[in-house]
Parts: structure tokens; sequence; C-alpha cells
């Protein structure tokens, strides 16, 4: 879990990813969703009523990852781009799924914007299908998004 003043350090990772992200919109130029998704990011770890657990390198947050609202669903997943490729998202994202396999839960479930390639190879390559893709709205950024949504089997039943 993560220390109130590491707050900053993972909403500084998250608006960087997020403003990295090949699934960028010409929608987010906007100084407005700036500012809003700039905000939301800073708030989500002092607010969320999750887990949130971080990876470092030298001190440094680099990257972290989210359960909230149901315990089998991954809320977030954050990698500051100058660490991208580098195994961070999938030791994060395999450690998630490690913990909701020892709960004894069946599967693991995320989504993100259909247009984030790189996440959504990340989230095949650990065993995650898209099982839906489709528009929906987005509270914290106050737009609809194409979306997908991905599932992943964690243990036979």
């Amino acid at each position: 879990m993560i220390a109130a003043a590491d707050h900053e350090a993972v909403g500084a990772v998250v608006f960087a990813a997020w403003a990295a992200s090949d699934a960028f919109e010409d929608s987010y130029l906007d100084p407005d969703m700036i500012a809003r998704v700039r905000h939301e990011f800073a708030i989500f770890p002092e607010e969320t009523k999750g887990e949130i657990f971080v990876a470092e390198r030298g001190g440094t947050i680099v990257g972290w990852g989210a359960r909230e609202n149901q315990p089998n669903y991954v809320s977030d997943l954050w990698v500051h781009p100058d660490h991208q490729g580098k195994g961070v998202g999938r030791a994060l994202l395999l450690h998630l799924c490690e913990l909701m396999a020892a709960e004894g839960l069946a599967t693991a479930r995320l989504d993100t914007h259909a247009g984030n390639k790189g996440a959504i190879r990340l989230y095949e390559r650990c065993g995650f299908t898209i099982i839906w893709r489709g528009r929906e709205y987005s509270e914290s950024m106050g737009v609809e998004l194409e979306k997908v949504h991905l599932e992943k089997r964690l243990a036979d039943r």
C-alpha cells in the first residue's frame, strides 16, 4: 500500500502515462479536459476505497495498479512512459491476478480505451481476452470513450 506522501508521485505517473498513451484523442487537448483529468488522477490515491500497489526503481515510483469497487476488477494500471516495455506493468498485473487467484476468484477483469494498443497487447500477453467493445461514459474525464473490457480466467471451478 502507499503512504500519503506518495500520493503526488502516483498522480504524476498516471498523468504522464495518460498523456503519452497511443489512445490519446484530440479532445484530450482541451485545457478543461487536461485540468479535469489531472485533478482526478491527483485525488484518486487519497479517495480510493480499494488497494493500490506501486512499483519502484531506485526509490522512485514508476508504476502502480489498483483494485477498486469489485475484488476481481483491476481499476487502474499505469506505468510512467520512461519505464514502459521493461516489465513493470506485467509484474504489477500478474501480482494483482495472483492476489485474486489466492482469494479464490475465478476471473480477473479490467477495461481500457480501445485505442490503447500497447496496454491491450500487454493484457493479452498476460492471458486476458477482449470480451466487449463499445462506447462508455468516463466519469473521470466527463466524455464518452471507445472502450474494451477484458477478462482472464484465474482458476477452474
